[in-house]
C-alpha cells in the first residue's frame, strides 16, 4: 500500500501568529480546499468532553473549522453521537446542556450543534461496511450520514479499551448511534483482581448496566451478561482493580470501530485533524482528566485517517514522559511505546493493521511540515 501525506505543524506561536491561525494554515496546506463544499452540508464530528473533564478540545479549534467551511461554501455543523454509559450526555438534551457548558454553542463555534443519533439514541441508519469481516453494517448516527461530507476533528489521547483514542475512535464509535456502541463494545468484557479490588463500589456507581455486583469479602464481580464492555469501570477504578483481558474479544472491539468508521466515510469526501495536546492517559468521556503525560506535541492533518492515527502515534511515542505523571510511574525503562506502558492489557496495533485490512487508509504515511 502506498504512503498517505500527513500535514503536521507544532505548538510553537510566534508574536503576530495565533495557534488558530496555524491551525487554518495547516488545514489548507493539507489540501481541504480539494474537496467542493460549494452548498454542501458538512458534519464536523468531535468530542464535547463529560463536563468535569478539562482535557477535551476548546471550541476555538472547532470556530477555525467551521469559518474555513463556510469560507468555502459549505454548511457546516457540530455533532456526535450519544453515550452508553452515566454521564451527561446518554440523550439529546443531556448532551446538548454538556456540550454548552463545555464550550460548545452555536454562538462560539460559529455553527449548530446536532446530535446526530437524536433524542434517545435511537435515530440511526443502517449502513453497509464494505469490506467489512467481522460485520457487514453499521447502524451510525442519522444527522452524520445524512451530511455530504464528513470531517473529523480529534484530540488524541490514550484510551483504556482501544490504547489509543484518535481519528478512528471518533469517527467509528463516536458515530455509532447508542445501539451501534453495543455491538462494538460487546465483545470486551473486563475482569476484577480480587487481589485488588477493595470495596470502594466506585465502578457500581458508574455502570448503567447494573452489571457490577458485590460477594461476601466485598469484592466485585461483573456479570458479563449484563456487561456491554464500556469500559467505563477501568477508568474509575483507583487500584488498578478492573482490567480488560489481552484476548480476542478485545481486538474485536478495535477491528468493529474501524469497520464503523469505514461505514461513516466510504464512498464521500472526508478530511481528518488530530490535535495531540494534553494527551491524558484515558477518555475523554469520563468526568476528569489525569495529568497530560507527554509534552504537547502538534496538530496534524489528512485525508487518510489510518496514516494520521499511526503518525501521532509515532509521534507520542517518541516524546519524552513527563515527570509525576501515570505514564512516568507505569514505564519501565523498556517499553518504548506508551500507549502500551499505561495500559498493557490493551493493543492499539490491531486497531491500525485492520482499518489497513478493510481499506480504511494506510498505516504507511509522507510527514509534511507546514512551517510558520
Amino acid at each position: 500500500m502506498t504512503a498517505s501525506t500527513v500535514y503536521f505543524t507544532n505548538m510553537r506561536c510566534r508574536v503576530g501568529v495565533s495557534l488558530l491561525e496555524k491551525l487554518d494554515r495547516l488545514i489548507l496546506e493539507a489540501g481541504i480546499e480539494k474537496i467542493e463544499f460549494t452548498k454542501k452540508f458538512v458534519a464536523i464530528k468531535i468530542h464535547f468532553g463529560e463536563p468535569g473533564n478539562l482535557s477535551f478540545l476548546r471550541p476555538n479549534f472547532a470556530l477555525t473549522v467551521a469559518k474555513r467551511v463556510k469560507a468555502l461554501g459549505g454548511a457546516p455543523f457540530l455533532t456526535d453521537c450519544n453515550t452508553l454509559y452515566v454521564g451527561r450526555r446518554n440523550n439529546a438534551l443531556a448532551h446538548l446542556d454538556a456540550a454548552y457548558e463545555n464550550g460548545y454553542s452555536p454562538f462560539s463555534t460559529g455553527c449548530q450543534v446536532i446530535i446526530a443519533d437524536g433524542l434517545k439514541g435511537t435515530d440511526e441508519v443502517e449502513a453497509p461496511i464494505p469490506g467489512g469481516i467481522l460485520l457487514q453494517s453499521a447502524k451510525i448516527g442519522r444527522a452524520i450520514m445524512d451530511a455530504d461530507v464528513f470531517i473529523s476533528l480529534n484530540h488524541f489521547k490514550g484510551h483504556e479499551i482501544t490504547g489509543f483514542g484518535g481519528a478512528i475512535k471518533n469517527v467509528g464509535m463516536g458515530s455509532g448511534s447508542r445501539a451501534g456502541k453495543m455491538v462494538m463494545h460487546n465483545a470486551g468484557k473486563p475482569d476484577v483482581s480480587s487481589k485488588k479490588c477493595v470495596g470502594c463500589r466506585t465502578c457500581a456507581r458508574y455502570c448503567a448496566q447494573s452489571a457490577i455486583s458485590f460477594n461476601a469479602e466485598k469484592k466485585a464481580k461483573i456479570d458479563h451478561a449484563l456487561c456491554v464492555g464500556c469500559g467505563r469501570c477501568i477508568g474509575v477504578c483507583n487500584y488498578d482493580a478492573i482490567y480488560s483481558r489481552y484476548d480476542a474479544s478485545n481486538l474485536d472491539v478495535n477491528c468493529k470501530m474501524a469497520e464503523y468508521a469505514k461505514a461513516v466515510v466510504d464512498g464521500r469526501p472526508q478530511f481528518h485533524i488530530n490535535v495531540v495536546n494534553q494527551v491524558s492517559p484515558y477518555c475523554d468521556c469520563h468526568s476528569e482528566n489525569d495529568a497530560a503525560v507527554v509534552p504537547d506535541i502538534g496538530m496534524f492533518a489528512s485525508f487518510d485517517p489510518v496514516a494520521l492515527d499511526r503518525a501521532c502515534i509515532d509521534a507520542v511515542n517518541a516524546a519524552p514522559a513527563l515527570t509525576g505523571t501515570l505514564l512516568d510511574e507505569k514505564k519501565d525503562g523498556v517499553d518504548k511505546d506508551h500507549f502500551h506502558a499505561i495500559h498493557p492489557t490493551t493493543d492499539w496495533r490491531g486497531q491500525i493493521a485492520h482499518a489497513e485490512k478493510i481499506g480504511l487508509g494506510s498505516s504507511k504515511y509522507e510527514l509534511v511540515t507546514v512551517k510558520d
